[in-house]
Order: structure tokens, then C-alpha cells, then sequence
């Protein structure tokens, strides 16, 4: 059994640990606000522009076919975009990413893949297993990126594909859906998914475009991908730091737990040395008598 002495120890250490993990808990709690504020904020003009492409597209009708973007690749591999955390201590966040992303190996058989990779342990897990790294993205950190870095890798993966060496591009992220809720999302960035529907496609006539249809959805279609592209990032970030949260959360309570634990084991073994101290002075003076 411990001594006092290492009880004592165990009990400041854990003491230790709980103020580390609640400072780390107040810290997320505040970036989570920041990037929640962001990638909901964003979530309005995402699906307005997917809507418009939808619309042009519905539009255009079978003149969209003949873009390249919306047509599958020439290659037979596969690009990847994968958004992970650069750093851990954020539950099953990266875990649970990388596991879809070996369901989705182990679905598609034979077929190849190119990575390019946000975040450190992502690329961590990667470069272990030997897959084939096309490009760690690194600069600007994922925690500092901004539309302006998302357009970039939106462009580069635009060429990728049109390069003729893939089929198409996927993006696998974390959807955030609330402060306890975040799904890893795979969707094909590449080629465009067609949405036509006869609702749209109605609205679409009722309205009067300038200069033409063909012409607008050239220039908004790259608009489209680089905000796919942010969001995705934005609620990757997001659904991080919400899962730091709780992760700390749950370790700091985790910590009081064990050293009120603790805290009662030192008590009882302090008073039983007490008591043994007690039953020698005593038993001391009966011999004396």
C-alpha cells in the first residue's frame, strides 16, 4: 500500500493536472465560440451559391456536360483532400475521421489515392502507412487559415483534376452540427454533382440574367469550390475544438473524481497511523505501570 508521502504527491499531481486540463478546457471553450461564429456564419452563402449553381446548371441543361468540372476525370486514382488537427488531445476527433477514411479504402478496392492533408496528425497517420503524399499543407497553419488560402487549395486541386490523372476529388472533413455533434463527412468536390430539379429549373427560367446563363456559371463555379473548400475547413476547426472541450472537460472531472479518491484514502491512512501511534503511547504506559 502507498505511503502517506506518495499519497500526498499522487493528490497534488492530479491537482496539477486538473488546472492544466480546465485552462486548456476555458481555452477551446473560447476558440470554439470564435470558430462557430465563423462556420456558421458561412453556411448561408454556401448553400445560396449551391443553390445558384444548381439553378445555372438546371439552366444550361445538357450543355454542362461539356464542362470538364462537371465530367468525371481521365485517370484512373483518386485525389484526396484530408482535414485532420495539428494538434491531439481532442477525443476521438482524428479517430473517428481516419477510421471513415478506411471504410472508404476498404469499400473501394484496387483503387489509388493522392492526399493532400490538413493538419499534422493526419498526416502523421499517412506518412506511417506509406501513402502517397501529394502535398502537406502547412502554410498558413489550419488554425489560421482564411478564404484567401482555401481559394489556393481549391485552385490546386482544380488543376489536379483537369491535369487528366484523376477521376475525382474527395474531401473528407467533420461536419459540425452542434457543440456534441460532429459527423466525419466525406463529399466529392470534383466533378460538380448536377442538381436539377424542375423547381429549380422553373426558377431559373422566371429570371433575367446578364450577360447569359453559360457565362455566369463559368465565373461562379470556381467561386463554388474554394467555398466548399472553406467551409469544410471551418467546420473541421470547429468540430476540433468542440471535441478539446469536452475531451477536457471530461479529464477534469475525471481528476476531482480521482483525487476525492485519493484525498480519502490519505485521510484514513493518516488516522490509522494516528491510532497506531495512540495504541503505542498507551500500551508504553501500561508498561510502565
Amino acid at each position: 500500500m502507498a505511503s502517506i508521502r506518495d499519497l500526498r504527491n499522487r493528490i497534488k499531481s492530479v491537482g496539477s493536472i486538473r488546472q492544466i486540463t480546465r485552462a486548456m478546457e476555458m481555452v477551446a471553450t473560447t476558440k470554439l465560440r470564435r470558430f462557430q461564429d465563423k462556420a456558421v456564419s458561412s453556411r448561408p452563402y454556401a448553400q445560396e451559391i449551391a443553390g445558384l449553381v444548381g439553378r445555372l446548371a438546371a439552366t444550361l441543361g445538357d450543355d454542362v456536360s461539356d464542362r470538364p468540372l462537371f465530367r468525371a476525370g481521365a485517370g484512373a486514382r483518386v485525389a484526396i483532400l484530408l482535414v485532420s488537427s495539428d494538434r491531439g488531445l481532442c477525443g476521438a476527433y482524428n479517430s473517428n475521421l481516419l477510421r471513415m477514411l478506411e471504410h472508404w479504402r476498404q469499400a473501394n478496392p484496387g483503387v489509388e489515392a493522392d492526399y493532400w492533408v490538413y493538419g499534422r496528425k493526419g498526416y502523421q497517420y499517412l506518412q506511417r502507412r506509406g501513402r502517397p503524399i501529394e502535398r502537406f499543407l502547412v502554410d498558413p497553419v489550419l488554425e489560421k487559415v482564411d478564404y484567401r488560402a482555401a481559394a489556393r487549395t481549391a485552385r490546386t486541386l482544380v488543376e489536379a483534376f483537369q491535369s487528366g490523372k484523376y477521376s475525382k476529388v474527395l474531401v473528407f472533413y467533420t461536419a459540425f452540427e452542434s457543440v456534441v455533434k460532429y459527423v466525419p463527412t466525406q463529399v466529392q468536390l470534383l466533378p460538380v454533382a448536377r442538381t436539377l430539379g424542375t423547381d429549380k429549373a422553373a426558377a431559373a427560367a422566371d429570371t433575367l440574367l446578364e450577360p447569359d446563363a453559360a457565362t455566369i456559371f463559368d465565373r461562379i463555379v470556381p467561386r463554388y469550390l474554394e467555398t466548399r473548400v472553406y467551409n469544410a475547413l471551418l467546420e473541421s476547426l470547429t468540430s476540433e475544438y468542440a471535441s478539446r472541450r469536452v475531451s477536457m472537460k471530461n479529464a477534469t472531472d475525471a481528476a476531482k473524481t480521482i483525487g476525492n479518491v485519493l484525498k480519502k484514502i490519505y485521510n484514513r491512512k493518516r488516522q490509522e497511523n494516528i491510532t497506531k501511534e495512540l495504541l503505542d503511547i498507551v500500551g508504553g504506559a501500561e508498561a510502565v505501570k
